[in-house]
């Protein structure tokens, strides 16, 4: 009697079987990819699925192979820099462009506070992901040697230090703040200043660096009161801003170490009734759409973000199929784009 669906669920693994003949194991090798079936049976459950219209159950499928089917792209920040900044959507869809050809599943994770990072730790821990994307990694942050300890395979979104031992996708950020710098040198710019990201993360200090090697190399001694502790955020950027000209009133351009600092800075300027680029120069890093929009458009040292969400997520992936993989680091370049704000 030709087997019906009821409408009371889906069908199961035993409906296919009991059509196509096999037993339960069968159908499961042929669903799994199994060699270990001849042609003839493999057509016969193949049809039975289709006549059936049997879907698998990924999770199911998952767990018998040792696999979650899941990825977490964590960042440990709150939800207004996520939303705030460019560069966190471009890191997302650099990583979902290439997750998009495979069956893993992307799931996005902010940690906000001791109490998450604990319960993301546990999660981890019970290996409900297969590997783990990190961005926005401060020096202090636990949780890439929590993941080297579990052996969860993992790829961080920049560096912790110059001796960083997980894998990693970073950009060359002391060349492209150089850059920057003798851009503004070149323009014939006396007194440079410089608004930081927060100094517990590498980035920010290699962006200083850039800064500082630019004026050595020009025979000038940087000035520490020309630099400005920053956060990455507008707020920041225009904090400091007003702090650097009330140090140093005659400054005439400012490298910002991200272009959201350098809107807040540009509205500080203008509260201060200085002009851009009349009285001061501006320069930012990432070359967003935040640059793009300004007025005057922002000069910005433009880093791949989307090309590193997709390297990061090309890494994990050749790590997660062979977790033996080399383990190292990949350097992105960046590229100075001039606009009118220079």
């Amino acid at each position: 009697m030709a087997m019906r669906r009821t409408g009371r669920g889906r069908p199961t693994l035993e409906q296919v079987a009991a059509r196509a003949g096999v037993g339960r194991g069968t159908v499961s090798r042929v669903i799994n990819g199994s060699p270990r079936v001849s042609e003839q049976t493999r057509a016969a459950v193949q049809a039975a699925v289709t006549e059936l219209g049997y879907i698998p159950n990924r999770a199911a499928r998952a767990l018998a192979a040792g696999s979650a089917d899941a990825v977490a792209l964590v960042i440990p920040e709150p939800e207004t820099r996520l939303f705030a900044e460019p560069y966190f959507s471009g890191i997302v869809r650099g990583v979902s462009s290439v997750l998009a050809d495979t069956d893993i599943q992307l799931l996005l994770t902010l940690i906000r506070t001791p109490k998450e990072r604990e319960r993301f730790a546990h999660f981890a821990s019970a290996h409900r992901i297969d590997g783990v994307l990190l961005v926005s990694v401060h020096a202090d942050d636990p949780l890439p040697d929590l993941l080297e300890r579990i052996e969860m395979p993992a790829v961080l979104g920049g560096r912790r230090s110059g001796g960083e031992s997980v894998p990693y996708v970073d950009s060359d950020n002391v060349g492209g703040a150089r850059a920057a710098v003798e851009h503004l040198i070149d323009r014939g710019r006396r007194t440079i200043a410089t608004i930081t990201g927060p100094l517990d993360m590498y980035v920010a200090q290699c962006r200083v660096a850039g800064y500082r090697a630019a004026l050595h190399t020009a025979g000038r001694t940087p000035d520490e009161l020309l630099i400005a502790d920053g956060d990455f955020t507008e707020d920041g950027g225009h904090r400091a801003m007003r702090e650097l000209l009330a140090r140093r009133p005659e400054l005439d351009a400012v490298f910002c170490a991200s272009d959201v600092m350098a809107s807040g800075a540009r509205l500080a300027l203008r509260e201060a009734h200085r002009s851009v680029p009349g009285e001061v120069a501006l320069v930012g890093f990432d070359d967003s759409a935040v640059a793009r929009h300004m007025d005057p458009p922002l000069t910005s040292v433009r880093q791949p973000i989307e090309e590193m969400g997709q390297e990061m997520a090309r890494t994990l992936l050749a790590r997660l199929a062979r977790r033996d993989s080399p383990v190292g680091g990949t350097m992105l370049p960046t590229e100075l784009i001039q606009r009118g704000s220079s």
